[in-house]
């Protein structure tokens, strides 16, 4: 029950601080708050969380230390590394709506739930990129801006596209 409570206010307050460059101390109690109230990352200062991160029920979402996490992106259930770069408006998707027959409506199907994102530490994904469900992302690897990855990505792999292709290796 605790929980619920302080993701409601979470969504209430904490979420709809102003961005850090207005306002410094706005990321100093986002992070408090995400560390010591939420339990979802370890305090760090020079973690950065902005305004209007959406995230996930409680024990959905793991972030690591060192962390950049832009505004608007959407985290349903992953786990972050390490030293992660966000770019703003990324989606990090851990559920879809079956879909598989055709003689049901597929909002009547159900969800397929649980599909946790794995993203290891050195990671930089660029901005409007959607991770879809049970992806891995290798250690220092880039996802290019507007880059939809259905495939894990290996460690130290520059992707992009639509889908999401290796562009270039980093090693």
């Amino acid at each position: 029950m605790l929980n619920k409570v302080s993701y409601f206010f979470y969504y209430l307050i904490i979420k709809q601080l102003p961005h850090s460059r207005y306002l410094t101390l706005s990321n100093t109690i986002r992070v408090l708050y995400m560390s010591k109230v939420m339990k979802i990352m370890p305090y760090d200062s020079k973690s950065m969380i902005q305004n209007n991160v959406y995230i996930s029920s409680p024990g959905k979402v793991r972030i690591g230390n060192n962390c950049q996490i832009n505004e608007n992106v959407f985290i349903q259930g992953a786990t972050i590394g390490n030293h992660v770069m966000i770019a703003p408006n990324v989606a990090l998707i851990s559920n879809m709506h079956n879909h598989n027959l055709t003689d049901i409506p597929m909002n009547l199907q159900g969800k397929v739930t649980g599909n946790k994102i794995t993203i290891e530490d050195d990671v930089w994904i660029g901005r409007n990129a959607i991770i879809m469900p049970g992806i891995v992302i290798g250690k220092g690897a880039i996802i290019a801006a507007g880059a939809v990855v259905t495939k894990d990505v290996p460690p130290y792999t520059i992707v992009g596209g639509v889908p999401a292709k290796q562009l270039k290796r980093r090693k």
